[in-house]
């Protein structure tokens, strides 16, 4: 536990004292009331409130740690149970950290109707619900912390009922949530709340109301915590009527907005922790000057401007932390005034970075150093000072340039229990003096060029616990650990590395071992699954894409078998289910992609898990079909579904599921399934992605698909669906992309496309769309790429999509579209055009008339020659990292090309096999960044502009069957990208060039329309000189 986690887990102390005190309080005047009766006799514990403990206790699997709670004996005396002495009654329970596991809790609990303080926290309660009714009962208690209980489900109304409460930690059960009742109803009653702590509940369904509604209804509040939450919106102003507030813990939520500046008048403040939010604007300098503040985190605001101010001496912060905000200034010199500073994180600004560093460098009193660069590709940065700062004891670097070898000065500090050196263009082995660092607890150095094989030291560290060396280029063979039975390691990460061989046995027995992820390596050999399932801690194994066999072992399992939690076996040579799979009930991941597993997909999958698994891969097999062909199967916490690239036939299986937050991924497609439920749609009310593509569906999409409200992806393509597109798919508010290329649909499409259109990609490649487009597209202000080609589309060039900011590419080919390209009007030259256009295709229309030069000019995107390269892409926020990539297919070099991967720098024009006429305009000369232009097949007149010699990345250029005349530009030879060129069936004289690219072009590229190269009367001479010599 590095010292910030130390500090905010000390913050929880205050309640323990408060409990010690209620304690004291009230059981200190019977106690004094029954010694004044009777100097020899104590009241026993009620024989009701006994028998109420021991069906408690009956309650859990093992009880062993309970062994005080006997059967006529005083309970009262039973560890963890406090009484009145008065009269007998318990009032507290403590059976918090007892390693208890239960199926739920047992209603006798609520018989305990005098309890002030109930602590359960630290045991398990396997995913059980909360019950319904009986909290109500205890009115009395003023202290409840069900914290990490692994309870589910929605928290009852009874605990909001409890008017005494002073304390409430719910804290680290992520499956249990607010809904109904609501935040607000929930804390409505508890008005006499000093401390609340829900870290890790879904309160998503509070909007952005829970700041208001936590001000009305808990005044008195003086310790928050709602730490990964799910809260959005902005902080209410009424939040600053919590003037007692001495600790806020918002991290990791959405919250967005600007930090209040209210905040620097809560003058008991000492903790505030807002990293890995979503604050912009002026972070309110004052806060850092607040008398009482030791602890501020802005982490991972990146949106947040952050202007350090001069320290006073004197000033009690002990952590600061800025990383991934914008900071606006250099570090003040009087930073050295922090003399209880022992945690500091900062992202370096490059033009402050060398005075930066030495101020750091003076704060010798430092443990905990966090520093982050800006890409770690940029300026490069010595650390050779950083062995002076002796008391670092966790010390982590990350995006910096060191060019090379790892800072040796690093072997000085000697405390250190923490190295993190997190992509830093790292290169070279590994060295040896690593294994000086004798207090390492955690060594990471992910994502770096590191090579070489791994130094046996680092396994003999003596205090090593977690070892993360993924995302390296590291080779050799894997060394057997010295001594694994005495190992403390229980986190191994070596993915994405080199490594080959085969997997040393001793790393099956290291007795601590919790995560061992060696996927994407290139290890061999055989594996057997047996000898893991003696690590009792195990919950991730990954052996993924490597080439590994993975074996069974024997068929009786172990009666004792790890919880594993996700299991990744893809690529292993599978050709079969694992029968241990049946015995692992605790599994959350599952991955068998890749492997060569066919046959039935058994049922026993959605009846042993169905309250477990929340992601589930089995893509790239050769299964057929599911056992008894079930409609609907439960699965009431999965997240990801992917029976891609299957042979999957028949009905296309409906996941039932009853997830309280979170999204729901599924992906069906390259399959032969046939048909749907009609009904589908009611029970995917939370997935935000599916793919049915390239399937045998068809007939009309069912009606119900306009149920799932939270849909963001849609992918219908290769089927054979027909009739309307349903209107909900193109005027909902949730949809990100709609993909239906390749289908049968007809008629029009729909009209009603209101603001707030969220689209970025309509794909209807290939169908039967008839009609005009819908003008209301223009709507769709985030829309990137429309593609309606090879469909019935009968309307004008739709110059009103020029008002798109972010579109980029435009398919309109194999249509009806007529008319001409009209010319811009007065106010449009001021305003930005199809300004981010990357691909223009019209081929295959019968537009017409002359080309306007003036409208090439507004084509920013094909001017600009900085784009940095990325791939066109949608990034999704699902915990499954889905990247969506378009699919684009152009003539291009000759050739009906189909883009699965299209760069951002590729810049492409189509308006081939129409009726323009007029010269070419050369205004196209000034698209400097065009990598393919495609006029052929029309009418265009006059001379080929010595203008497109300045398109210096053109690669493809076709300007054929046209009525060109004149020579051929001279500053075409200037093109040295071009690959492929046709200028033929034109009117053209003179020469050929005879230089650079031109030199390797065949004849067909110029052949006039007689047949002949050009009808060039010196070509012609010069080869008749050149066939018969002198």
């Amino acid at each position: 536990m590095n010292y910030t986690h130390r500090c905010l887990h000390s913050h929880k102390l205050p309640l323990l004292i408060l409990l010690i005190a209620i304690v004291v309080i009230l059981i200190q005047p019977y106690s004094i009331h029954a010694a004044a009766n009777s100097s020899n006799t104590t009241i026993r514990c009620l024989t009701s409130q006994s028998s109420a403990l021991l069906q408690l206790k009956s309650s859990f699997h093992d009880a062993s740690s309970l062994s005080s709670w006997q059967p006529d004996t005083d309970c009262c005396r039973w560890e963890g149970v406090t009484c009145r002495m008065a009269s007998g009654h318990v009032v507290v329970l403590d059976l918090s950290d007892g390693y208890l596991q239960s199926n739920g809790l047992h209603p006798a609990l609520f018989n305990l109707t005098l309890l002030t303080n109930l602590a359960l926290s630290g045991n398990d309660f396997m995913g059980a619900q909360l019950p319904d009714s009986g909290f109500e009962r205890l009115s009395k208690l003023v202290s409840l912390d069900l914290s990490a209980t692994n309870f589910a489900g929605q928290i009852p109304i009874g605990i909001g009922n409890l008017s005494s409460m002073l304390a409430l930690d719910l804290s680290n059960n992520p499956n249990l949530y607010l809904s109904e009742p609501s935040f607000q109803t929930f804390i409505a009653n508890l008005s006499n709340l000093r401390e609340l702590y829900l870290d890790e509940m879904d309160l998503s369904s509070s909007g952005s109301t829970w700041s208001s509604d936590l001000a009305a209804s808990a005044p008195q509040i003086q310790i928050l915590s709602f730490m990964s939450c799910g809260l959005s919106g902005f902080i209410d102003p009424s939040f600053s009527r919590l003037r007692s507030l001495t600790m806020i813990n918002l991290r990791l939520n959405v919250i967005s907005g600007m930090v209040p500046e209210f905040f620097a008048n809560l003058s008991f403040l000492t903790i505030l922790e807002l990293s890995g939010n979503a604050f912009e604007g002026q972070f309110p300098t004052k806060i850092f000057q607040l008398k009482r503040l030791q602890f501020i985190d802005l982490y991972w605001n990146d949106k947040l401007c952050v202007q350090l101010p001069e320290f006073l001496p004197g000033s009690r912060l002990e952590v600061l932390d800025l990383i991934l905000t914008n900071r606006s200034n250099a570090i003040p010199a009087s930073v050295v005034n922090l003399k209880y500073l022992k945690h500091l994180g900062l992202t370096t600004v490059e033009a402050s970075m060398n005075s930066d560093i030495l101020l750091i460098r003076e704060l010798h009193w430092l443990e905990v150093l966090r520093l982050y660069g800006g890409s770690g590709q940029g300026k490069l940065v010595s650390f050779s000072w950083i062995g002076s700062l002796k008391h670092l004891t966790y010390l982590e670097l990350g995006n910096y340039n060191f060019s090379g070898l790892m800072p040796s000065s690093i072997i000085n500090l000697t405390n250190l229990t923490s190295l993190t050196l997190y992509n830093c263009s790292m290169s070279g082995p590994i060295p040896s003096w690593i294994g000086n660092l004798i207090q390492l607890n955690n060594l990471n150095f992910r994502s770096n060029n590191l090579n070489g094989t791994i130094p046996k030291s680092i396994f003999a560290l003596p205090a090593l616990q977690s070892l993360y060396l993924d995302s390296n280029q590291l080779s050799g063979h894997l060394e057997d650990i010295p001594i694994p039975s005495s190992s403390s390691v229980y986190d191994i990460d070596l993915s994405n590395n080199w490594l080959h061989g085969p997997i040393p046995k001793s790393f099956f027995c290291l007795p601590n071992l919790e995560y061992l992820n060696l996927e994407s390596n290139h290890l061999t050999g055989i594996v057997e699954l047996r000898p893991f399932w003696r690590l009792r801690s195990l919950y991730f194994l990954g052996f993924s894409n490597n080439k590994l066999s993975v074996i069974d072992g024997e068929d009786s399992p172990s009666q004792y078998l790890p919880k594993i939690q996700h299991l990744g076996l893809a690529c292993c040579n599978l050709t079969k289910l694992p029968r241990i799979l049946r015995h692992l009930y605790d599994i959350l991941e599952l991955d068998l992609s890749s492997n060569k597993i066919g046959g039935v997909i058994p049922g026993w999958i959605w009846e042993i898990w169905k309250d477990t698994l929340g992601s589930l891969d089995l893509s790239n097999n050769a299964f057929t079909s599911l056992e008894n062909s079930p409609s609907l199967v439960t699965f009431t916490h999965l997240s990801h579904l992917n029976l891609s690239f299957n042979r999957l036939q028949g009905e296309i299986p409906i996941p039932a599921i009853s997830l309280p937050y979170g999204v729901v991924v599924l992906d069906y497609s390259n399959n032969w399934f046939s048909s749907i439920l009609r009904t589908f749609g009611r029970y995917l009310n939370k997935v935000a992605y599916i793919n049915l593509s390239k399937n045998k569906l068809k007939g009309f999409v069912p009606i119900s698909i306009c149920s799932m409200t939270k849909l963001q992806f849609l992918y219908l393509s290769d089927n054979n669906f027909s009739g309307f597109v349903p209107s909900c798919l193109v005027e909902g508010r949730s949809l990100r992309v709609l993909n239906l290329r390749g289908n049968k649909f007809n008629g029009m499409l729909p009209k009603g496309i209101k603001e707030g259109c969220k689209l970025e990609t309509i794909d209807l490649n290939s169908n039967q769309i008839e009609g005009r487009l819908p003008r209301t597209l223009s709507n769709c202000k985030s829309l990137e790429l429309l593609d309606v080609s090879n469909n019935h589309i009968l309307d004008l060039f739709p110059l009103w999509l020029g008002n798109l900011p972010k579109l980029r590419v435009l398919v309109l080919r194999s249509n009806k579209l007529y008319g001409t390209i009209k010319g811009l009007h007065n106010s449009d030259l001021t305003r930005d055009h199809f300004s981010s256009l990357q691909i223009l295709d019209l081929a295959n229309n019968t537009l017409s008339g002359q080309l306007p030069p003036k409208w090439f000019e507004k084509l920013k995107s094909m001017m600009a020659n900085v784009d940095d390269g990325q791939v066109l892409e949608h990034q999704t926020n699902f915990s499954q990292g889905f990247i969506y990539r378009d699919i684009i297919t152009i003539t291009y070099k000759g050739f009906d090309m189909t883009f699965n991967r299209m760069l951002t720098t590729f810049k492409a024009i189509d308006f081939s096999n129409n009726s323009f006429v007029g010269v070419i305009p050369g205004t196209i000369g000034s698209l400097v960044s065009l990598h393919g232009l495609n006029m052929s097949h029309n009418n265009f007149t006059g001379a080929i502009p010595q203008q497109l010699g300045n398109l210096a990345q053109l690669e493809s250029l076709d300007l054929s069957w046209n009525q060109l005349s004149g020579v051929i530009p001279h500053e075409l030879t200037f093109l040295t990208s071009l690959a492929w060129l046709n200028l033929s069936n034109n009117n053209l004289t003179g020469r050929i060039p005879q230089s650079n690219q031109f030199l390797s072009f065949s004849n067909s590229s110029f052949e006039g329309k007689r047949g002949n190269l050009l009808y060039l009367l010196e070509i012609s001479l010069n080869l008749l000189c050149f066939g018969f010599g002198k």
